[in-house]
């Protein structure tokens, strides 16, 4: 199994513990109260969310990925979404760990 995969199996951990935040409205509430540790933005998201999540994670000092597919992420959570964000720094290590 590849880092990328492991990475991805990492996200369904992280989401039935808890610590992830999805859907574009709440990522970017989670980013704005320092709550977002990383955020993972789909490589095919529109060009307008691509932008307003760049400015916004750059502004924060929050990290920012964009190694997946929409349909990556949204296979790995179980749910359909371009934007998640993980709110917990162990998590967040292991997952950087993955995909560096």
């Amino acid at each position: 199994m590849t880092n990328p995969e492991r990475a991805l199996q990492l996200l369904g951990l992280v989401r039935r513990a808890g610590k992830l935040v999805t859907g574009e409205s709440f990522v970017l509430a989670a980013v704005r109260d320092r709550s977002a540790k990383l955020v993972l933005m789909a490589s095919d998201t529109g060009k307008s969310s691509q932008k307003q999540f760049r400015d916004k994670t750059t502004s924060y000092n929050v990290p920012l990925n964009e190694s997946f597919t929409k349909d990556q992420l949204s296979t790995a959570i179980g749910s359909a979404r371009t934007v998640i964000a993980i709110t917990d720094p162990g998590f967040v290590r292991k997952l950087q760990q993955l995909l560096e």
